[in-house]
């Protein structure tokens, strides 16, 4: 498996991170076992979670996902092949988001518990707190990083303006600064990372691992009108991508997925995984079938026409 370097940072990463967003939710134990096994196997190493995944689902508090991929690193005793990637800051049932010096602390405790792990390899701010100063923030990653706790920090879902205020904070302060961010970014949804917040991003060198990959799974091609959404827990999400732009970006998939005998989640993920400073999409799997799927899309290659005329579509 080709690997790329995660921005300025020591981790190298196969060009698929695996979302664990599932985990405890539409996967059980079982299923997930089998499906980081796949993935393994496959030759990938980079797996993303959070503290919050899954506590929307009915019954869950948080950290279910953690603690099934805590257990299947133990259960396997492979955790120095594995990079593990989780994030703090969400609403864990402190009613707000926060990443305040004290709550990180106590957070990222909980997230090594559940993981079974001595370090996280990389964690990540998951939402901005304008309520708490960057110095406060990366000041607590930063004991955390000199207690090996952590190695890398990174963020996810700033804008360009924050994640510049970030970096020039770390940089006047001598504190650890984000490596690596995490932005929502596909075929449909372009406009928050491309242009400013990418070219940043490509300037400071940061690597960037993109979440919604699928948009929420329409790019897979399931999802042509109304009556498809309830074929999956995450159908009424896809609503808004359901107009001429979405069914152009569709008509754009289904041609070239048939010029390569490939799934159009397959096309959709190499289009990221080509595009100028991505390192690499993020994409979950609740199936073996799907899980297929996914280590298809690291080995196909697409054409300039090919992405030429994904571009255009999705324009």
């Amino acid at each position: 498996m080709q690997t790329r370097r995660l921005g300025s940072t020591a981790l190298e990463i196969a060009p698929l991170v695996l979302g664990g967003n599932v985990f405890g939710w539409t996967a059980d134990e079982k299923t997930s076992f089998d499906l980081l096994d796949r993935f393994v196997d496959a030759g990938f190493n980079a797996i993303d979670t959070a503290d919050a995944y899954s506590r929307w689902a009915p019954g869950n508090k948080g950290g279910e996902s953690e603690t099934i991929i805590g257990k299947w690193m133990k259960a396997r005793g492979n955790r120095d092949k594995v990079i593990v990637i989780t994030k703090v800051g969400s609403d864990m049932g402190q009613g707000k988001k926060d990443l305040s010096a004290a709550y990180i602390e106590k957070a990222a405790e909980a997230s090594l518990k559940r993981l079974q792990t001595d370090a996280i390899d990389l964690y990540l701010s998951h939402w901005p707190d304008p309520t708490v100063p960057y110095e406060e923030t990366l000041g607590a990653y930063q004991k955390l990083i000199a207690a090996g706790k952590v190695r890398h920090i990174g963020a996810c879902n700033l804008d360009a303006s924050q994640l510049r205020a970030a970096l020039d904070v770390a940089r006047l302060r001598d504190l650890p600064r984000y490596e690596v961010l995490q932005p929502e970014y596909n075929l449909y949804d372009r406009s928050s990372f491309e242009g400013p917040l990418r070219d940043l991003c490509m300037a400071e060198g940061l690597g960037v691992i993109s979440y919604y990959a699928l948009a929420k799974g329409f790019l897979s091609g399931k999802y042509r009108g109304i009556g498809d959404l309830g074929k999956s827990v995450r159908g009424e999400g896809v609503k808004a991508y359901l107009n001429p732009r979405g069914m152009r970006i569709l008509a754009a998939l289904d041609g070239i997925a048939a010029r390569h005998a490939a799934a159009q989640a397959e096309v959709a993920l190499a289009w990221i995984m080509a595009r100028p400073g991505i390192t690499a999409p993020i994409a979950s799997a609740t199936s073996l079938e799907q899980m297929n799927s996914l280590v298809r899309a690291a080995s196909l290659k697409l054409s300039q026409a090919d992405i030429a005329e994904l571009d255009k579509a999705g324009a």
